[in-house]
């Protein structure tokens, strides 16, 4: 890297890393340097939260300086907080998670997005001194549940915060780019293109892998390894008498690949292979796994669409024998795994099935998925990074983030069940997956392998590894919280300004946002001229607008001559009546009078100039802030908002409660408490109905996916009169919703409240996972959401429900729920 005396800092950081940076990173950091924020757009695992590491940086060489880095996922927050820990102390770094408060004023504080979205609307005291805010995983904003915080954080910050926007390649990321500088400003859009450690493509056909591009044709012309067509369109398996894969298998033992140190192919490609199998069916788990063993290819992970199928996956090979660990290894990883879920407790460990987990880590093997407990999980991690678990095999979730990459990736399958029906993977989803391959530092290239099946079209796994990119498109839409707190920070009219300044109305008239930051610019500026017209002997604006009618009506006379006899003496009366108001008016006689009035008639054009653009703003799609006039028209229904004769909006005191009233059943949360129809729960009770509305079934193939006791294991009294009022209430909302033409929202879901009444009653956690007919991991996960929920209403509701609300949250937050892992 030549050294430019224009960016010292970023010189210095550079030196100090254990990798020569990217000419990207190079990029952002100058960026940054120079006082911009960045938008870095690059492949999976290229290094992007270098540029956010080095925000931080230089957060940290100003006295009082802050930066904030968000994640989407608490177990990435967990993961960065650690990762900042180390390098600058557990005192300057803080964590807040929603269910975890760890040093929350430090100077560095890493956060999911949720919870900076929320202290942004409280105007948290922790946001002064904040100079620097990271955005990891930013594409998220596509996410269709939870993508409009990052677009509510991104317009709320502050302009003088530097945003640092990290996002996976997409095809639009200049259009992102775009809305991003013309909503916050000066913003360097980054886009890389190069995976820093290449990444070769293969297709396992039996026993072979072999490259899905044909070497012979170059890199450039990326062409289908004619050997896979025609082994499609062979029938019975006539592969193994055919000359060029004969050929294919003795280069690759010529090129000795098994070994550590391999002869380069010719064009930049090499094809893989593992010993002549005669059958057709694809091989076994075990055989795949010892395949890659051979030919020095493990780490792995090995992508698989059901948590039950990574499950059964890790007990094939454990039944096959396969180790993959020395006795060196096997001590370390049993001293990691003890030391990690010492604090939990004996009895429950054997229920988690603890023994069996360790015996498949001391192998080398190990599932990863939402369903596993969350201690667990992060034990894999921490094996598989120190290169102690060589494979793993994992859901999707795995690919969002967390700093697991492998040698190789293997896809059994390129489909995957989205809830509904079996769908082909995308492009996207397929370079998020694959991304995973290849170690910085430590690979010279990572490895992607797909298992032939029967039907396979070579065509379309190229199209799916030949795409990079996928687009980014906003899920953006107001909410009842979102309109509350817009309404009583801006007012109703500034607040659908803001909305206009969404990326979602950006994609839909790009002309909208520039327009909408135009009038907050010179809304701005007209308040200081409005400051520079202010006369102490009264009211200037009234005077100015006396003085402008005046002039007006004169210009009038005098232009207007063909006008009648009449018309003209009633002009002239006019004007007269204005000169005597405009005389008697207490500024005329400020000897100031004619500065301020120069500024009277700045702020006049002005104020002309932002009605045009009203005007104009108004003409236009307006698609995201007729939304928001629906959700007001709700709200003044149900009297969260009130519209006084003057057509101001203002918020009614269950307005204000709802407020601190987060997530997607806001409104119902608001209304029960509003209409006191939980006033009668104990705290088991309450967890049971908090769990209600923040439950949401699963619907995988083949599974329930939690379905519970469901009816028959509901608790009776009090909780089922609150439940059929909460269910009657959400009825009427719904209704209400679909008469002012908004989507509404699914039912509450009773499938896990019975699980978590026991629970909360102090149920052991056998009994309780058996009635939930569910995974550690994923009762957990539900726990923490009821937390989220009852701490929300420990501080919104009336004391003596705020009393039973945090009785319930104690009562939750035991054993392995409490445990937090970090």
């Amino acid at each position: 890297m030549t050294v430019d005396p224009d960016f010292p800092v970023t010189a210095a950081f550079a030196a100090s890393q254990k990798f020569r940076l990217d000419d990207f990173q190079i990029a952002g950091c100058r960026a940054l340097e120079a006082g911009r924020s960045v938008l870095v757009a690059a492949p999976t695992g290229a290094g992007k939260t270098i540029v956010g590491e080095f925000s931080i940086h230089l957060a940290m060489r100003e006295a009082g300086d802050k930066a904030f880095y968000t994640t989407p996922m608490k177990a990435l927050s967990n993961q960065k907080f650690r990762e900042l820990v180390d390098v600058y102390g557990a005192d300057d770094v803080g964590l807040l998670t929603g269910d975890t408060n760890i040093n929350s004023s430090a100077r560095v504080v890493v956060m999911t997005t949720e919870v900076l979205r929320n202290m942004l609307y409280a105007d948290s005291p922790a946001l002064r001194g904040l100079r620097y805010v990271v955005m990891d995983e930013v594409h998220y904003l596509a996410d269709r549940f939870r993508g409009a915080v990052w677009e509510e954080v991104i317009i709320h910050l502050p302009a003088d915060v530097r945003l640092v926007s990290l996002s996976a390649t997409v095809s639009n990321a200049e259009e992102f780019g775009d809305w991003l500088d013309t909503v916050r400003g000066d913003t360097e859009v980054i886009v890389s293109e190069t995976r820093p450690v290449p990444l070769e493509q293969h297709v396992l056909v039996r026993g072979d892998l072999l490259p899905l591009f044909d070497d012979r044709a170059g890199v450039a012309t990326a062409q289908v390894n004619q050997e896979l067509t025609r082994i499609r369109s062979m029938k019975g398996g006539g592969y193994e008498g055919n000359r060029r894969a004969q050929q294919m298998r003795s280069d690759a033992h010529r090129s000795g690949y098994g070994g550590t140190r391999r002869r380069p192919h010719k064009g930049g490609r090499r094809p893989v292979r593992s010993a002549n199998i005669q059958r057709i069916e694809r091989l076994d788990r075990p055989d795949v796994v010892q395949l890659l063993e051979r030919a020095n290819l493990l780490p792995a992970i090995f992508f698989i669409f059901s948590r039950v199928g990574c499950d059964a996956a890790v007990q094939q090979v454990r039944r096959s024998g396969v180790r993959l660990t020395s006795p060196e290894e096997r001590a370390e990883i049993r001293s990691i795994a003890q030391e990690r879920t010492r604090s939990l407790l004996d009895e429950d460990l054997a229920v988690l099935g603890y023994w069996e987990w360790l015996d498949n880590l001391e192998r080398g093997i190990a599932s990863h998925h939402a369903g596993l407990l969350p201690a667990f999980k992060e034990v894999v991690e921490e094996l598989f990074q120190r290169k102690l678990v060589k494979v793993v095999f994992a859901t999707e979730t795995l690919a969002l983030g967390i700093n697991m990459p492998a040698r190789t990736v293997v896809l059994e399958k390129l489909e995957k069940f989205n809830g509904e029906a079996r769908v082909a993977i995308t492009s996207g989803e397929y370079t998020q997956l694959t991304g995973r391959a290849g170690r910085r530092g430590i690979d010279v290239e990572g490895h992607a392998v797909v298992q032939w099946t029967e039907g396979m079209d070579p065509q379309a796994v190229a199209a799916l590894a030949s795409r990079r990119t996928y687009p980014l498109n906003s899920s953006f839409r107001p909410t009842y919280n979102m309109a509350v707190n817009l309404i009583d920070q801006y007012g109703r009219a500034r607040a659908r300004e803001i909305l206009e300044s969404s990326f979602a109305q950006f994609q839909a008239d790009r002309a909208v946002v520039g327009l909408a930051r135009q009038v907050r610019e010179q809304e701005e500026s007209l308040a200081g001229y409005e400051r520079a017209m202010a006369c102490d002997r009264g009211d200037f604006v009234d005077y100015a607008a006396i003085r402008r009618e005046l002039s007006d009506l004169e210009k009038l006379n005098r232009k207007d001559a063909t006008a009648s006899r009449s018309t003209r003496d009633a002009r002239q009366r006019a004007i007269q009546s204005l000169r005597k108001r405009m005389q008697r008016h207490p500024c005329h006689s400020c000897p100031d009078r004619e500065h301020h009035a120069r500024w009277g008639e700045r702020q006049a054009r002005l104020s002309r100039t932002i009605g045009k653009l009203r005007k104009q703003i108004d003409s236009r799609t307006g698609t995201v802030a007729r939304i928001f006039d629906r959700v007001v028209d709700v709200l003044a229904a149900l009297d969260y908002v009130r519209i006084d004769d003057d057509g101001t909006t203002v918020l009614t005191p269950a307005g204000r409660t709802m407020r601190r009233i987060y997530g997607e059943r806001d409104l119902l949360v608001a209304e029960a408490l509003r209409t006191g129809i939980w006033n009668d729960l104990d705290a088991p009770a309450l967890a049971a109905l908090a769990c209600c509305l923040v439950y949401e079934p699963r619907r995988e193939s083949g599974r329930s996916g939690g379905s519970g006791l469901g009816e028959r294991g509901l608790p009776r009294g009090p909780f089922r009169r609150a439940l059929d009022g909460t269910l009657d209430l959400w009825q009427r909302l719904d209704d209400l919703e679909q008469d002012h033409r908004l989507p509404g929202s699914e039912a509450p879901s009773p499938g896990l409240a019975a699980a978590m009444y026991a629970w909360a009653r102090g149920g052991t956690l056998d009994r309780v996972l058996v009635d939930a007919d569910m995974a550690a991991g994923d009762f957990v996960r539900w726990a923490k959401q009821t937390i989220d929920l009852l701490d929300q209403l420990s501080l919104v509701a009336e004391p003596a429900v705020a009393t039973v609300a945090r009785r319930a949250l104690e009562a939750v937050r035991r054993g392995i729920v409490a445990y937090s892992g970090v």
